[in-house]
């Protein structure tokens, strides 16, 4: 449990009835879809306010959010052979579960449609890449993708694929592939997001080099504070807020502490750390919620995101920087890179 001011929450959650929030990552799309080899495998509604997980569109409702980004994660059993195929099932199941929600939830085109669903009570769901093996060896594969609903690709998890290494083999101190140069320069024609986190450092560094559009980390934490590979140096930060970009703050405790629980003061201090180093228009949310096994107290679920509205109050945020961290941030790079 956490103390949370009642005119304090009563205070966030009236931002959040103004305000479009953006939460750059979740690996909800994992628990709706079929797992070939787990029979006993029981999906979760997209639809139902679940007991377990920690988003649905109740809870989206309930926390506030106007915009989810939804991550299309291929874990290691489908690559590489069956990477193409297994993204291709899930953004399916993704689809079949928003037909069942069309009043209630669209998927992201432009930037126009994160709008158009405040203004109509409605759930954004922008569609991503977590790692971009389902293009296999050719990038040509991002047009379909892209006619599909992807707007933001990280190149990598945390392994290597055919377009660069992730954090996971950063020993070898690589650059990106041949392929991985393509990749970027058909995301910049497509307008797509590219997404940094996940890419080990060498490799963050040649994108950073061959790459002069905005780029976002949309869910990892500062390196300064809890030194975890998955997290961002400050020279890191300021390269991308050199881009214009956004870091979207990861809730994985183990990203935010070196030890121990994590409370929602312990991503606020992430916030902190990124606002004197870049400043406030860098700063958003990248939940990282069912993807990852626990959460801050006081963030359980999406549900929950007013508490932390609560807390940058608390923490003598101002309501026009709040917003900014909520999605204003975010919406900016969509509407830059996306139109």
């Amino acid at each position: 449990m956490i103390n949370i001011d009642k005119e304090l929450l009563d205070e966030a959650k009236s931002i959040h009835k103004e305000s479009i929030i953006i939460d750059a990552h979740c690996d909800t799309v994992l628990q709706l879809a079929p797992i070939r080899w787990r029979p006993d495998w029981k999906p979760r509604s997209l639809l139902e306010r679940g007991k377990s997980g920690h988003i649905d569109i109740p809870r989206l409702f309930e926390g506030g959010v106007t915009c989810q980004f939804f991550a299309i994660f291929v874990d290691a059993t489908y690559k590489p052979e069956n990477a193409t195929e297994r993204a291709l099932e899930l953004i399916s199941t993704l689809y079949m579960e928003l037909e069942k929600a069309r009043d209630k939830a669209i998927i992201v085109d432009k930037h126009e449609d994160i709008i158009k669903a405040k203004k109509e009570g409605k759930i954004a769901i922008l569609i991503s890449f977590e790692g971009a093996e389902p293009i296999q060896f050719n990038p040509i594969l991002l047009r379909p993708f892209y006619k599909l609903g992807v707007r933001a690709v990280s190149l990598t998890w945390n392994e290597r694929n055919m377009l660069a290494d992730g954090v996971g083999e950063r020993r070898t101190g690589s650059k990106l592939t041949r392929l991985g140069l393509r990749a970027l320069e058909l995301m910049d024609e497509l307008g797509i997001i590219v997404d940094v986190s996940h890419l080990s450092e060498s490799c963050f560094w040649d994108l950073v080099e061959n790459h002069k559009k905005t780029i976002i980390a949309s869910h990892s934490d500062c390196k300064a504070l809890c030194n975890h590979p998955r997290n961002l140096t400050d020279e890191q930060l300021k390269a991308i807020a050199e881009k214009n970009g956004v870091i979207g703050i990861n809730f994985y405790p183990r990203f935010l502490v070196k030890e121990g629980k994590a409370t929602v003061d312990d991503l606020i201090k992430h916030i902190e750390h990124i606002e004197k180093t870049i400043g406030i228009n860098h700063i958003g949310l990248g939940s990282d919620f069912d993807g990852i096994p626990s959460t801050p107290v006081g963030l359980e679920d999406v549900s929950k995101l007013p508490n932390l509205t609560a807390k940058l109050l608390e923490h003598g945020y101002s309501k026009k920087d709040i917003k900014k961290i909520l999605g204003e941030n975010f919406l900016r790079v969509i509407r830059e890179i996306v139109g």
